[in-house]
């Protein structure tokens, strides 16, 4: 597949809402530069990253983390050199994760990852700054991939733990059996390691050709990158999620985005309130799989927006008519964090 060469989307309008936002906001509180810390990469997130979807009106719901507005993830600590002559704050996020058991570098250069999947609409705007300086780094390559409406990964779908359909109904036929079990129960353990992938780890590789839901951008000269995509939905065991790389050093060629490393491997996730919106919306509302909610998720660390917590804008009670998620990440592009040893 020839790829379209692109420097990444030019921000749309909200995206300049929102950096002039910030810019007022921390315009007159420049701060020293602090140290570089190599112990681990960094991570920024920009106060104030709520961005207002288009056309969504004036009642809309903005959510930075469960039970928080987007107000209260620029309140998280700062590091220790605290802002850039821009006026952005940096902070140091710790929560790179394992890139799970679904990834395919597929090097799909695009926006719409959609590919006619249903559920809701969604926009993705992701921000990728140098956590030391607080600069844009541009030309760097995001990944992102997700599973559907319900649960199920592209190139995995004989094995990713989706499930959905119309729950089944009216009275059991038959005759249930009767009488005592017969036979010696077992008594000894099971032995042997248990076998498939844990939830978001243990890379398997693809079953099928399939590619949904999955794409590359790379970032524009503001450090942004926009994706088209759908809410995503949920399988057994992890709580809704999209994965994310940032690769930088590398270039564009025929073939994709080739060479550099991967300075990034992270997780995005969603505010519960937002989740159990969507769960009240076709085709989510016929997911028969168990939810596992934010703070029973093994992989999300607890720490807001630092640890990857989407801020979301969405017209209250209309999720169905489209979600805007967005975050600023600040990476050490030095450091290589490809989530294959965690």
């Amino acid at each position: 597949m020839t790829p379209q060469q692109s420097n990444g989307p030019e921000p749309s309008q909200p995206e300049f809402q929102v950096r002039s936002q910030v810019q007022s906001q921390f315009q007159s509180q420049p701060r020293p530069r602090a140290q570089r810390d190599m112990t681990r990469r960094r991570a920024v997130m920009a106060g104030g990253a709520a961005v207002a979807a288009v056309g969504l009106g004036a009642a809309v719901a903005t959510t930075a983390s469960a039970g928080e507005t987007s107000a209260s993830a620029a309140s998280a600590t700062p590091s220790a050199a605290a802002s850039s002559p821009s006026g952005e704050v940096c902070y140091r996020l710790t929560s790179e994760t394992t890139e799970g058991p679904y990834y395919i570098d597929a090097d799909k250069i695009t926006k719409d990852i959609t590919e006619d999947r249903e559920g809701i609409p969604m926009t993705l705007r992701l921000k990728v700054i140098d956590s030391e300086s607080c600069k844009p780094l541009a030309k760097a390559a995001v990944d992102i991939w997700h599973c559907d409406a319900l649960g199920i990964y592209s190139g995995y779908e004989s094995s990713s733990g989706g499930g959905g359909g119309t729950p089944p109904t009216g009275t059991p036929t038959g005759i249930p059996p009767t009488g005592s079990p017969t036979g010696t129960p077992p008594t000894d353990a099971p032995t042997g390691a248990p076998t498939g992938a844990p939830p978001g780890g243990g890379h398997q590789e693809p079953t099928d050709d399939e590619r949904y839901l999955r794409g590359t951008q790379l970032t524009d000269r503001h450090g942004f990158v926009e994706f088209t995509t759908v809410f995503p939905g949920w399988y057994r065991g992890r709580c809704v999620h999209i994965h994310t790389k940032v690769h930088v050093g590398g270039k564009l060629t025929d073939a994709g985005y080739e060479g550099g490393h991967t300075c990034h491997t992270g997780q995005l996730f969603f505010a519960e309130e937002a989740v159990l919106a969507a769960a009240e919306v076709a085709p989510y509302n016929t997911s028969t799989t168990e939810r596992t909610t934010l703070d029973e998720d093994g992989i999300y660390p607890g720490n807001g927006a630092q640890g990857g917590l989407l801020n979301l804008t969405y017209r209250k009670g209309r999720i169905g008519k489209g979600v805007v998620g967005s975050l600023t990440l600040g990476v050490d592009p030095d450091a290589t964090h490809d989530g294959t040893d965690l």
